[in-house]
């Protein structure tokens, strides 16, 4: 359980923490292998075993995970919790066929995520080649504050919000490219705010150069974020801006219209 989950649950009465836990075991399978111990889960969750086992007996009799041989998996029952998420009028669904167009113009993989407390998800993605070390797809998560997605996410938020998700990462050197101080991370954002789009040059991974603009619901709230990622060797800054944002900027004004 987070620290803001653990504040919550002694200062609101309503806070169910018997669920809170049992969502905490279920979200923890995404970072394990496919079939996973007791002990694997509590390490993972910080749980006590007796609670884990608690929680995975009901997560079984409820057809989420199955046992055998006291290892645990995911059961696909899981896939209607993001069901209403995924319904036919979401804006994933919604952004897909204009993510697979805004690839096949552009060349270059496109994607659509939201902000989860301080990470992006990726909710839909038309990729083309692999630009990245690791594998991205619908579900990935990423920093947000090193990513051209997770900028314009985080420069939409109220001013106390970006301070405190700001004041809560620990930047990390992931480049020679990387800003690592909080002052200078803070100004990045603040430029993205002004100008309204991000671009992130080699600072998430060296090679992978990418670009982000806001998508917004018919009454001007940024719902999500849409960006074009590229290898460095094929695309410039000056081409991303030149090339890739008016293409950008069109789709998610199309979105917007759509969102409803």
């Amino acid at each position: 359980m987070t620290e803001q989950n653990q504040s919550r649950d002694k200062s609101d009465p309503h806070f169910m923490q018997s669920l809170a836990r049992g969502l905490q075991v279920l979200e923890a399978f995404a970072d394990l292998p496919p079939s996973v111990t007791v002990p694997q889960l509590a390490k993972e969750t910080g749980l006590a075993r007796a609670v884990v086992t608690r929680c995975l007996h009901t997560l079984a009799a409820l057809g989420y995970v199955e046992e055998h041989e006291r290892h645990y998996s995911i059961c696909p029952h899981v896939l209607r919790l993001a069901g209403a998420y995924l319904s036919a009028r979401s804006l994933p669904i919604m952004a897909q066929p204009l993510l697979e167009d805004l690839r096949d113009s552009l060349g270059e993989s496109c994607s659509l995520g939201v902000l989860d407390g301080d990470e992006i998800v990726y909710v839909a993605r038309a990729s083309t080649t692999r630009i990245m070390a690791v594998s991205l797809h619908v579900g990935s998560r990423l920093p947000a504050y090193c990513t051209s997605m997770g900028r314009v996410l985080l420069a939409a938020l109220p001013p106390d919000r970006l301070q405190a998700a700001l004041g809560r990462v620990t930047p990390i050197q992931r480049t020679p490219h990387s800003i690592t101080e909080r002052a200078a991370l803070q100004q990045a954002i603040m430029a993205v705010a002004s100008q309204g789009f991000a671009v992130v040059d080699q600072e998430l991974e060296l090679g992978l150069r990418s670009i982000a603009v806001p998508v917004r619901d018919r009454a001007g709230r940024v719902v999500a974020a849409l960006n074009l990622g590229t290898n460095a060797m094929r695309l410039s800054v000056k081409d991303l801006k030149s090339r890739a944002l008016p293409q950008l900027r069109a789709v998610a004004e199309n979105l917007q219209q759509l969102a409803g």
